[in-house]
């Protein structure tokens, strides 16, 4: 699409156009000299060991001079976004740039910005290129995005072209970098549905910010101007610290601490800063999709420095390890710090996939700092700018203990899966991989290093981990949505909100649709939220119509009708009867899933985070993120928490509130029941008698007025509902009452048949243990001298078939005691085939015998089991089993 990319700025320096002659893309300078765009490959880096800005910063120097320049110049700083994007968005996992932090309600123009214009620093995760990490000098998974943002309107325009591109450019020369060297390239830009023009801007050979003017919406293949513009620039923070140092790599500049640290443990020598140079510089000539041949980079560089490639390998394979790891431990900084818990699904297996790689750089390099320090000299770094992460340190110190022991116990048991997996196939191919990293967590190193022991060979591509976290990142859950039917009326006036203790209202009836009606206002609370919806009856003069269920969709209310019939029509005035218990127990059970959350966090920590919620009359769950098994002491203390707050009869308040305004007053931990659409919130506050947060959640549910109203909560169990994720199920008020009397019932009823009083039942329970674990033992011992005894019973009956001596017999016995008796029998070359009258048969071979059972049994019955012992069940007689055994035998 054609666009303008002149601008103010260019005119008034004297900018000429020029189309570069390596790439054909065109750019904007001011050196009239210049052929080619700037960028590589196009031209290398010449920064590295000529710093380009007039003093070396930092990286937190550097997020300072961004943020204070953009201030200086009329934007308002905000805070950042947590880096799981999850919190607010339901189409990414992670924070992937500062943009994605104003997607989708601000940039759809549904919410407006917090600020406009505003200037962000935003740290970021993108694991399309971890395994480019370490490798190329430049990549990283965490960085952070420098934005300044304006959303403008027809009635509110802010700035567009002219004074972005002035804005960087003075940026830019504030810096000290040379303006002779600063090109701005033509570019465009789409993404999710929307498009722009862009610059990118490049200096020395490195691109440091892009600037996108995001001004259409895609529509198949033709673009639409959006109502609403947008300034979308994106600098690249670490980008110019490594500029500004001109150190080597961007790990020397960012982690140059650490990285020392981590070199004098692993007894690394330093090598010649010309090499790292060179592989960088070599890596930037390179496509990005090139840069995953890793045999391809070596070649290149040790052709410019003159050294074998094997040489060059040992030098630089521990640099690229301590690399990946500085960068890999500060992502980890963040997302444990953010409160990702580890899991096998959405950001807890990335975050997890990343320590498990963290640990295998780590493993090579056979370094004696354990994770957990060299991630608390991280969090030492960042403190200055980002103390909350420093506040979660506990939290991310045991996390990282956890996982490091369950990846050494699955290092330990992967070796038998890698085994028995290449006996039953010639080769391990990638699916094979990935199927082995995502159900067992096993590296793919560590598969091949068992296969090489085996004397097979497997190969890993280079983008390994790339390919299984763009697998992840692309999940989507599909949620069955009930389908209604498509009807044009007006939106429907919700009186549970306005009136939360409404048991009875009048309607007129506006459309009768299927099994539907459609009321132009209702007290009956359609399933939302996690909470059950109302049940109740339309009444019409003397009849009544029962409501089965109700849903809401694009702001209409749809209560279905049990058997629907032509007495209801449009335009009646009925009357709407909620069943109050029903109502009253959803609202008690609701509210009492907002005080567990609340305790749970309090007891467990600040990681907790809503991962789910079911709200019935009976009972409820509720689904929280935490990494390992609730403890019986955490269970009781989160349910004397709860209590507290219920007897402390706590106020519950609802009120709407704008989504900037929520999300300002009581940040992102609003969200706990999952992204909310919409510029209005429904915000429920549950606050001490000081005016303290309690809880506070973005809900759209039915709640008590008071905590005292939901009366006794009882936590009934705790399940693992997934590797990261438990379940408390629980109850409010007399439905707690009735679960607490159903477990003395029990304990009654239990110590009535053990004959003892209630109290004494652990006492009494552990005594019958012990006993019956004795008795247990006596009765295996007499099994085995019976089975010892049958032996001298069938020894005699055996028969020569070629090879081998064998029993097919029927035997009275229960399936162990059979086993028992095969073991005694089944010697050197004999094959016992026994059976009993419960339809029961098992085969069993002696130490010299070829035949496989597992096979023998398929044959003969039905059955499974190894080569050495199969059971299962038959039908016939024992002479038609006999004779089918000698027949397989005899094949063989």
């Amino acid at each position: 699409m054609k666009h303008n990319y002149k601008v103010k700025l260019f005119d008034e320096l004297g900018f000429v156009r020029k189309k570069c002659k390596k790439c054909g893309q065109w750019f904007w300078t001011l050196d009239e000299e210049r052929e080619t765009c700037g960028d590589a490959p196009c031209d290398i880096y010449s920064f590295i060991g000529k710093p380009i800005t007039k003093k070396p910063y930092t990286y937190k120097e550097m997020v300072k001079e961004f943020i204070n320049f953009f201030k200086e110049h009329g934007h308002e700083p905000i805070k950042r976004a947590p880096v799981t994007a999850r919190r607010w968005r339901d189409d990414i996992l992670l924070t992937i740039a500062s943009i994605a932090v104003f997607q989708p309600w601000i940039t759809k123009g549904i919410v407006k910005p917090k600020a406009n214009p505003l200037v962000i620093a935003q740290p970021c995760i993108r694991l399309n290129d971890i395994d480019n990490v370490g490798r190329t000098g430049r990549h990283l998974t965490c960085f952070t995005m420098g934005g300044h943002h304006a959303f403008n309107r027809e009635d509110d325009f802010k700035y567009w072209q002219d004074e972005t591109v002035e804005l960087c450019f003075n940026f830019f020369k504030k810096l000290g970098i040379d303006e002779k060297s600063i090109t701005f390239i033509e570019s465009w830009w789409e993404g999710g549905g929307n498009a722009g023009p862009c610059y990118e801007v490049i200096t020395h050979g490195v691109e440091l910010a892009t600037l996108v003017f995001m001004q259409y919406e895609k529509v198949g293949d033709n673009y639409k101007e959006i109502p609403l513009k947008i300034v979308d620039t994106g600098y690249g923070i670490e980008r110019f610290v490594w500029a500004s140092t001109g150190e080597p790599t961007i790990y020397d500049a960012i982690f140059k601490n650490i990285v020392n640290k981590l070199k004098e443990d692993a007894g690394v020598k330093d090598i010649d800063k010309e090499i790292l140079a060179k592989i960088t510089e070599v890596a930037g000539l390179m496509d990005v999709k090139d840069v995953g041949d890793l045999r391809k980079l070596r070649e290149e560089v040790a052709n410019k420095v003159n050294i074998p490639v094997e040489e060059l390998d040992k030098l630089i394979s521990p640099y690229e390890d301590i690399y990946a790891i500085v960068d890999h431990t500060r992502a980890l900084a963040f997302m444990l710090g953010d409160g990702i818990v580890p899991s096998n699904v959405k950001d807890g297996y990335l975050v997890r996939m990343l320590i498990r790689k963290t640990l295998r750089h780590m493993d090579r390099l056979n370094l004696s700092t354990p994770i957990t320090e060299i991630v608390a000299m991280q969090l030492n770094e960042l403190k200055d700018l980002y103390p909350e992460l420093l506040d979660m340190e506990d939290y991310i110190m045991e996390i990282l203990e956890i996982e490091t022991n369950k990846y050494r116990q699955t290092i330990e048991r992967g070796k038998g899966i890698v085994e028995r997996l290449l006996k039953s196939k010639k080769e391990i191919d990638l699916e094979n991989l990935i199927e082995l990293y995502d159900s067992h967590g096993l590296p793919p190193e560590i598969v091949k290093d068992v296969a090489k022991s085996l004397g097979k060979d497997v190969k890993i591509p280079d983008n390994f981990y790339t390919i299984v976290a763009e697998r992840h990142e692309n999940k989507k859950e599909v949620k069955e949505k009930i389908k209604l039917p498509e009807v044009n009326v007006d939106k429907t006036e919700l009186l549970f909100y306005e009136y939360p203790k409404m048991k009875e209202f009048e309607a007129k009836i506006l459309r009768i649709v299927d099994d539907y009606v459609i009321l132009d206002r209702t007290a009956f609370y359609p399933e939302g939220g996690g909470q059950k919806a109302d049940t109740g009856y339309i009444i019409k003069g003397d009849k009544k119509f029962r409501v089965v269920d109700v849903q809401k969709e694009n702001n209409i209310v749809y209560h279905k009708i049990e058997n629907l019939n032509d007495e209801l029509k449009e335009g009646d005035i009925v009357k709407g009867v909620i069943d109050w218990k029903r109502r009253l127990s959803l609202m008690r059970n609701h509210t009492a899933t907002h005080i567990i959350n609340a305790a749970a966090q309090k007891v467990l920590g600040r990681h907790v985070w809503q991962a789910g919620s079911d709200v019935d009359v009976d009972k409820a769950r509720l689904d929280i993120t935490h990494y390992k098994r609730i403890s019986r002491e955490e269970l009781k203390d989160i349910e004397r928490v709860a209590n507290e707050i219920v007897l402390n009869n706590y106020n519950i308040k609802s009120i709407f509130m704008d989504r900037n305004e929520a999300e300002e007053k009581f940040g992102f931990r609003i969200y706990q029941g999952g992204v909310v659409p919409g510029n209005v919130l429904r915000i429920v506050i549950i606050e001490d008698e000081n005016g303290n947060i309690v809880d506070v959640q973005a809900c759209g549910g039915t709640h008590c007025q008071n905590t005292g109203e939901v009366g006794f909560i009882k936590i009934i169990k705790t399940e693992r509902v997934q590797d990261g994720v438990e379940r408390l199920i629980y109850s409010s008020g007399l439905s707690a009452l009735k679960a607490v009397q159903e477990m003395e019932d029990i304990l009654e009823e239990s110590a009535e048949i053990l004959r003892c009083p209630t109290e004494e039942l652990p006492k009494v329970i552990k005594r019958f243990f012990e006993e019956w674990k004795e008795q247990r033992k006596k009765i295996e011992e007499l099994e085995k001298k019976i089975g010892e005894l049958k032996k001298f019973e069938l020894i005699n009956k055996f028969e020569t078939i070629g090879n081998y001596k064998v029993l097919v017999e029927k035997v009275e016995a229960n399936p162990k005691e059979m086993l028992n008796i095969a073991d005694n029998l089944a010697t050197e070359n004999a094959i016992v085939v026994l059976l009993n009258d419960k339809g029961n048969i098992l085969c069993k071979r002696g130490e010299n015998v070829d035949i496989k059972m597992n096979e023998l049994i398929r044959y003969i019955a039905k059955g499974g089991g190894r080569e050495h012992l199969a059971q299962g069940k038959y039908e016939g007689d024992v002479e038609e089993i006999k004779k089918k055994v000698i027949e397989f035998i005899k094949n063989k």
